[in-house]
């Protein structure tokens, strides 16, 4: 099994535990989305597209698993890395940068390292694009601008 597909399953499982269908099902979708964007961003920019993918399975998991946005960058970093750690799918560097990308997802206004670069765009492509009915959050528009013309958008 690939270790993306490993880590699938492990999340699989968390989010099944979400008693709430609409959460769940909201929560699924948006995972799965993230880590779609995010493998398509990290092919163009170069960057490792198993790596992004892995971030963005993780990169709310703490969210929904506790039911608090409190801070969740943050301590989601910290459990990804317990996480990797206890499926042993990542070395050292590895884990690292996807837990450092996590930790910078939610600070959209601010340029971190190229991997942080890509969790936040797929994590805002997913945002804007999963209902085009919704106005783009200010907090995203300037990068959601920036992702249209990278696609030609």
């Amino acid at each position: 099994m690939s270790r993306l597909k490993e880590l699938r399953k492990y999340v699989d499982e968390e989010l099944n535990k979400i008693e709430d269908a609409d959460k769940r099902t909201s929560a699924i979708a948006h995972l799965y989305g993230v880590s779609l964007a995010a493998t398509l961003i990290a092919k163009k920019r170069g960057l490792n597209p198993e790596i992004a993918a892995m971030a963005a399975m993780l990169h709310d998991l703490y969210a929904y698993k506790s039911g608090s946005y409190d801070d969740h960058a943050h301590k989601g970093a910290y459990l990804a890395g317990d996480i990797l750690e206890e499926l042993n799918l990542t070395d050292d560097a590895e884990t690292e940068e996807i837990c450092s990308a996590i930790y910078h997802h939610d600070d959209k206004l601010v340029t971190d390292g190229p991997m942080d670069e890509v969790l936040k765009d797929a994590d805002v492509i997913d945002h804007c694009l999963k209902d085009s009915s919704k106005p783009v959050k200010e907090k995203e528009q300037v990068r959601f601008d920036k992702l249209c013309s990278e696609f030609g958008i």
